[in-house]
């Protein structure tokens, strides 16, 4: 009798997977040309871990940022060039910032501002769903491809429960092709380790456009895209598009953070009958971009002496990267210029 396991190898050998199957902090493309989508699978471990370990965030805080770091890295995988996608969010809730960073092509940092008071009073409450946690506000999606080029953003109101609804109405009023996402985020202990690890999974498909050869972009242009008039009104939903949707919908979150399922294994239990294209995959690390030199630089630059002289405590100017919590320590005299 054929098992599973091995008709799920056999189905991989089919798709030209002559590599080992993916694992964590990794990024893998992916088509559904019977579907006409294409998508993305993000497999995130120790590099989440860092980030949200880090900082002691309490768990709530944990699982939102960590969501908006897989959000942040299915999309900005996608770029093309050597720069940055940046996700932020500002709200009026107990968690009122989150900022993450991605650099192409694979590094990525993340942070979360708290009002630990607030956060208390929404626990106590019951009160941490996502929506609940941000309150009011908007998330902002900016891209930066280097300092010779204009920066491009797109905003949208936080309407929605989750950061997958929000990103789902972020695309939809965007005027680019139709976007579905699923996002996970777990904590996990190992055999011989005692200390829970962070895990994280998501998923983002995205309808080709109907006449082929044309090429889109993954990402929104320019604009406010609150106003929902910048919609495609003209737009039907493809039978092939409805299928991939469904099937996405039908997944479990710990299937996308499960540590014991490959990429490729979650992809081919979606789509086997219908068929999927698996590209090889791309790395992904935690990696902050702070530096001694750029801090020096914005102390000199962007800062009076009388702001510097302010900084200074016990002879030296502290300054604390949020992100990696690294510090670096100046002498404030460095800066003095001679008349």
């Amino acid at each position: 009798m054929t098992t599973e396991s091995t008709m799920t190898e056999n189905s991989l050998a089919a798709l030209g997977l002559d590599r080992p199957e993916t694992g964590d902090d990794a990024v893998v493309p992916f088509t559904l040309e019977k579907l006409d989508t294409r998508g993305r699978v993000v497999r995130l471990g120790p590099a989440l871990d860092t980030i949200l370990s880090r900082h002691d965030y309490p768990l709530p805080v944990a699982r939102l940022l960590g969501e908006a770091v897989v959000l942040s890295a299915l999309i900005g995988s996608s770029l093309k060039f050597q720069g940055r996608f940046i996700l932020q969010t500002q709200t009026d809730g107990p968690v009122n910032l989150l900022v993450v960073d991605f650099e192409a092509p694979d590094g990525i940092r993340g942070y979360a501002r708290y009002d630990h008071d607030a956060l208390v009073k929404a626990s106590e409450a019951g009160k941490t769903s996502p929506a609940e946690l941000l309150g009011n506000g908007h998330l902002a999606m900016t891209i930066d491809q280097g300092p010779h080029t204009e920066r491009y953003q797109g905003i949208v109101a936080l309407n929605g429960n989750s950061l997958e609804e929000v990103a789902h109405s972020y695309f939809m009023q965007s005027e680019q092709i139709p976007t579905q996402v699923r996002l996970a985020v777990a904590q996990m202990t190992t055999k011989g380790d005692h200390r829970p690890r962070w895990r994280a999974g998501g998923m983002l498909i995205q309808h080709l456009p109907a006449y082929g050869g044309s090429v889109m972009s993954d990402l929104p242009g320019n604009g406010d895209f609150d106003d929902p008039s910048m919609a495609d009104p003209d737009f039907v939903e493809a039978d092939g598009w409805t299928e991939a949707k469904v099937m996405l919908a039908t997944v479990e979150d710990l299937e996308l953070a499960d540590p014991d399922l490959s990429p490729e294994r979650l992809l081919f239990r979606l789509y086997h009958e219908t068929g999927v294209r698996v590209f090889p995959p791309a790395d992904l690390e935690e990696r902050c971009t702070c530096s001694a030199d750029r801090i020096e630089d914005m102390l000199a630059n962007s800062f009076s002496e009388e702001d510097r002289n302010e900084m200074t405590v016990d002879g030296e100017i502290e300054v604390v990267c949020e992100f990696c919590s690294t510090a670096y320590h100046f002498n404030p005299h460095q800066f003095q210029t001679e008349n």
